[in-house]
């Protein structure tokens, strides 16, 4: 009888050793003497102990990694450095463990590649200026190589790009000649306002002479505003003319 206890004892005791835990965000491959023969979890699940079966556990939640600083050539030959962010998660358990080694480095180095390419096939603008454009592009090749290892890119960001200093010093003067372009285009363009407007006012003050007589005497006003110690008063010619014609009449 005492045997009889050891024995189940033992057997129960073998028994327990295979039920194994999945976390909510993981599932377990099963493997039966090397062979995959199913998907448990999450929770409480049982494989046959001994060394019969074998459970692989793989986490289900999104990863983010970090593509570390590349160097590459862009399409009009400047050399730059950049780097990335990559989130994925597993969508797929057991291609990801059955068709790939390391997923996690699979995935990065597919993504170091796709950015080296990504950055040949454009332009030094399109670089700096079109990073949300370049990091979809990079995440639509990445998810294609991908697919067949379960994997799910989320999303690609790029996070710097870095130039030359000689070309930063280039960019630099091209932006100050810009800029003064800008500036000289809008004076001129005030200048030439201006000028509309006078000539516009001297063809009004040509349609009435008084106007133009009206507009001699805000300018004495002005004049005496500021205090000069001399003011040149310009008459009028019919003032003139009137004064002369005066003069002619005296006996």
């Amino acid at each position: 009888m005492p045997e009889f206890l050891i024995v189940l004892g033992v057997i129960a005791f073998i028994l327990l050793t295979g039920f194994r835990i999945a976390q909510q965000y993981e599932k377990a491959l099963v493997f039966r003497f090397g062979r995959y023969t199913g998907m448990r979890g999450p929770g409480l699940f049982w494989i046959i102990p001994l060394g019969i079966e074998r459970a692989v556990i793989v986490d289900m939640r999104v990863f983010t990694d970090g593509v570390e600083k590349q160097e590459a050539m862009t399409k009009d030959n400047v050399p730059v450095e950049a780097n990335a962010v990559i989130w994925y998660r597993i969508v797929k358990p057991n291609l990801a463990i059955i068709e790939v080694q390391n997923v996690r480095n699979a995935v990065i180095q597919a993504a170091l590649t796709t950015l080296r390419n990504v950055i040949g096939q454009h332009s030094l603008d399109d670089v700096l200026k079109e990073r949300e454009k370049m990091g979809l592009l990079i995440k639509e090749r990445v998810d294609q190589i991908t697919e067949a290892w379960g994997v799910e890119i989320q999303a690609v960001e790029m996070k710097n790009v870095e130039i030359p200093a000689s070309m930063q010093r280039a960019m630099a003067q091209e932006a100050e000649a810009l800029r003064e372009k800008r500036a000289r285009i809008i004076k001129a363009e005030a200048e030439f306002e201006a000028a509309m407007k006078l000539r516009e006012a001297a063809d009004e003050i040509m349609k009435t002479p008084a106007a133009l007589e009206l507009r001699r005497m805000q300018m004495l006003t002005e004049i005496g505003a500021e205090q000069n110690t001399m003011t040149v008063v310009m008459m009028p010619s019919e003032f003139v003319e009137a004064a002369r014609a005066l003069a002619g009449r005296k006996p």
